[in-house]
C-alpha cells in the first residue's frame, strides 16, 4: 500500500509525462529559464533556478515548501504561455501558494521568467 506521499509523487511523475515536451508545444522557444526567490515566515530565504530546453517535459509547476502543504504549488504554466503567445522575453512577478496570493505557513515566489526563441 503506497503513503500519501508515495501516491502524490506517482501521480505528479505522471503529470510531467503527460504533460509532453517544450518542442511539441512550443517549437518556436530554444530555453526557458525560471529564477524564483522563495520566501516563507519564519523561514530563509531561498533561491532557486529551472532550466527547460526543447527536449524538457512541458511542466511548469512548481510544490510549494511547507511542510504541512500537501496539494499546494506554484503553475507557472498560465504564465508561460501567455508570454509565448505574445513572444515576450522577460517577465517578473509574485505568486502565492496556489496562486491566493501569500497565505501564513505557505511559501511565496518572486519570479523572473526568461525565453529564448530560435
Amino acid at each position: 500500500m503506497f503513503s500519501r506521499n508515495n501516491q502524490a509523487r506517482i501521480e505528479k511523475k505522471q503529470e510531467r509525462l503527460d504533460a509532453g515536451f517544450v518542442s511539441k508545444h512550443f517549437p518556436e522557444v530554444a530555453s526557458i529559464v525560471i529564477s524564483m526567490m522563495y520566501k516563507q515566515k519564519g523561514a530563509r530565504s531561498l533561491l532557486r533556478t529551472l532550466s527547460f530546453s526543447p527536449d524538457s517535459h512541458a511542466f511548469f509547476k512548481v510544490a510549494c515548501l511547507s511542510d504541512d502543504c500537501v496539494d499546494g504549488g506554484f503553475d507557472m504554466t498560465q504564465i508561460i504561455t501567455s508570454m509565448i503567445r505574445n513572444h515576450s522575453e522577460a517577465s517578473k512577478g509574485e505568486l502565492g501558494c496556489d496562486d491566493n496570493g501569500p497565505r501564513p505557513g505557505h511559501s511565496n515566489i518572486v519570479y523572473e521568467v526568461a525565453i529564448q526563441y530560435t
